[in-house]
């Protein structure tokens, strides 16, 4: 298990990274209308304000800047999408086709908590800072090794 630990890292940011570009993209697709999609929908307010959200929160994340805070935006709007949208149509996610928001609200959560990670902007602007924690739950700072 030990000769995993050198991969977590650089698995954390690949993974904030891939999450953080897919939900811009969604928010990509409702402000800037690319990518394109065969039936665009209309947007009223909420609408607006969410895929602002998540254009804007997603390539925070992406990149890792400020990323605690658009952590912490994203997973409550993804919250108030599945029960404002979603929740409606059934109890069960698989049912009312609201997956991809509680999953995104619970990764959003996760990184909300873990932090930006070392390999961040994050961490490359202000390197004193805590961005992770060790294995035993202390405080890891951007040059520490493990």
């Amino acid at each position: 298990m030990n000769a995993l630990i050198r991969y977590a890292d650089p698995a954390y940011c690949i993974m904030r990274l891939i999450v953080g570009l897919l939900f811009a993209s969604h928010g990509g697709q409702k402000i800037l209308g690319f990518p394109p999609v065969a039936k665009a929908m209309s947007l009223d307010t909420l609408g607006m304000i969410g895929g602002y959200i998540e254009l804007v929160g997603g390539l925070l994340i992406a990149f890792g800047l400020f990323t605690r805070a658009a952590a912490f935006i994203s997973s409550g709007m993804m919250a108030v999408a599945y029960f404002m949208v979603h929740a409606k149509g059934g109890f069960f996610p698989i049912v009312n086709r609201g997956e991809p928001a509680v999953i995104y609200c619970f990764i959003f959560l996760f990184i909300f908590f873990y932090g930006p990670g070392r390999w961040s902007l994050d961490g490359l602007i202000w390197p004193d800072r805590e961005v992770a924690r060790d294995e035993v739950g202390g405080p890891m700072r951007t040059g520490q090794r493990l």
